[in-house]
């Protein structure tokens, strides 16, 4: 008698009348025990290199000024915990007066960009709207050939935009890749639907915001999330634009600290005079910096794929 192979593994079984089976890919075979040892220690290995440096900023930052004196530098096992340099960040001066520009900037051009995003990406979704071809192309155009910094400039000094917030909005309001993500996600909503509300009487408006919207809300919170991030870390618009220091938002203010190793203004006496660590202050902010981006990723994550993945093959 012939024995059968091993569960999990189909071979070839032959016999009278019988043709061959097909060989399974080696990808939906079982994994073997030293596949997943293996796998586990990279992502271990992986998961170590992300978390500890992390670690490192949050720890140096809950340290008082002796213990980061003792241990020279970055401190890795925690002796006792302090909120100074938090409390100092947040009690007045221009970190916190950083943080609110940040966050205001954060909410208004997310909200803005979100609006001009979603009403181009459905005008395009739309087969037979006006110009929608051409617009389709110079969009994509924008991808591969932009018009450089310089002119860009230019363009925001003629305009009147410089030392405004609406300079740290304007210039990248829009990301044609989060139109296109959205314009395909719309072109896959059943057109049966969007038939039988016109057929009772409902515009494009109604169409857009009582149908299209709420079957869009998984799209709609990734690029959120992607505007919100794009914008709570920019930098690069306020260091060109921006020549006011107390219109600098939380970015740019940690360069200062961090790289240029300046004293944030309402805690250099502090700093001066030993009361506080310059490195707590420095991590603190790093912190500051990383909280809102962490609180707001596990919320979104759950929509990632259905929203990003399914927007980006559809259509």
């Amino acid at each position: 008698m012939i024995g059968r192979p091993p569960a999990g593994r189909r071979g070839p079984v032959r016999g009278p009348g019988r043709r061959a089976a097909p060989v399974r890919p080696a990808w939906e075979e079982e994994p073997s025990r030293v596949g997943l040892v293996s796998k586990a220690l990279v992502l271990g290995l992986a998961g170590f290199a992300i978390l500890f440096p992390l670690w490192i900023v949050v720890v140096t930052s809950l340290q008082s000024k002796r213990t980061i004196d003792e241990v020279g530098g970055l401190v890795v096992v925690p002796e006792g915990i302090t909120f100074v340099a938090y409390q100092e960040l947040l009690g007045g001066g221009q970190v916190q007066r950083a943080a609110l520009v940040s966050l205001g900037v954060t909410l208004a051009g997310t909200v803005f960009s979100m609006a001009v995003s979603v009403l181009c990406a459905y005008g395009l979704s739309r087969r037979g709207s006006l110009g929608h071809r051409w617009i389709l192309m110079t969009l994509l155009a924008t991808m591969f050939f932009g018009a450089g910094l310089i002119p860009t400039y230019l363009l925001v000094q003629a305009l009147g935009l410089t030392d405004t917030y609406l300079a740290l909005i304007l210039p990248s309001a829009v990301s044609v890749f989060n139109v296109l993500v959205l314009r395909s996600f719309f072109m896959g909503i059943s057109p049966e639907l969007v038939d039988s509300a016109r057929i009772d009487g409902a515009g494009d408006w109604r169409i857009l915001w009582q149908i299209v919207m709420p079957l869009s809300r998984a799209v709609l919170a990734v690029i959120s999330l992607f505007y919100a991030v794009g914008y709570w870390s920019a930098w690069f618009n306020a260091s060109i634009y921006l020549t006011d220091q107390d219109m600098m938002p939380l970015q740019n203010v940690m360069i200062q600290l961090v790289q240029k190793q300046e004293r944030p203004v309402g805690l250099a006496t502090q700093i001066n005079t030993g009361q506080l660590s310059p490195l707590a202050v420095q991590m603190a902010v790093m912190v500051l910096a990383l909280v809102p981006v962490a609180v707001l990723s596990p919320f979104v994550q759950r929509h990632f794929k259905k929203g990003m993945l399914t927007g980006a093959v559809k259509g």
